[in-house]
Formats: structure tokens, sequence, C-alpha cells
């Protein structure tokens, strides 16, 4: 077993919340959030980002509006919707119980 492969699930699994997180802050343009993701080395590829987007879209979780460019096509600019703020919420507090049972085990002496 490689450990890689479980570094890449553990980035999968808290993926969705970091783009909400992000999202949440305000309107924001997917190559934005694409740059701050790979900053975090949470995300190295544009064709993961675009799915999920979709998919927390048709989930009604976020929302877009497009917006003219002075230097090229049309932007879609992202925001989260009331249930997605709600959804965020509910990730914030599990996020936490996590890094705390987390701690506890990382913590814990043993015997």
């Amino acid at each position: 077993m490689k450990v890689e492969n479980t570094q890449v699930q553990m980035r999968k699994g808290i993926l969705e919340f970091c783009i909400l997180e992000i999202i949440s802050r305000g309107e924001v343009y997917a190559s934005d959030m694409l740059e701050e993701l790979t900053a975090a080395k949470m995300i190295v590829v544009e064709g993961t980002l675009y799915p999920l987007l979709t998919r927390l879209k048709n989930a009604s979780l976020l929302e877009y509006n497009w917006v003219e460019s002075s230097s090229g096509p049309p932007r879609k600019y992202y925001k989260l919707t009331d249930t997605g703020s709600e959804f965020l919420e509910q990730l914030r507090e599990t996020w936490r119980e996590l890094v705390d049972s987390t701690e506890f085990i990382l913590n814990k002496k043993a015997k």
C-alpha cells in the first residue's frame, strides 16, 4: 500500500468542504478557486474542480452569475445559496468534531 494513495483520498474527502468555504467568502471565479486550492495543495487539475462545481450546483448548494470580462469571454462567478450556507455550517460542525476526535487519538498515551 502506498501512502500517496491514502493522502489523495484524504484530500478528496475534504475537497468539497474547502470549495464551499472559499465560495462562502463571496462570489468567486473558478480559476481563482483553482489557484487557492492548488496553493493549498488540495487540487492540481481543473478537471477535478468543474465536475464538482456542477454537482454542487445541481444539489442547489451553489448558483452562478455570468459577468462580462474586459479581457475575453464572460466569466461564471459562483456563490452559495441559502441551502449551501446551511450545508456548509453542518460541514463545519462535522470538521470540528473530526479534528477533536483525531486530536484525542493522536494525543492518547500508550499503555
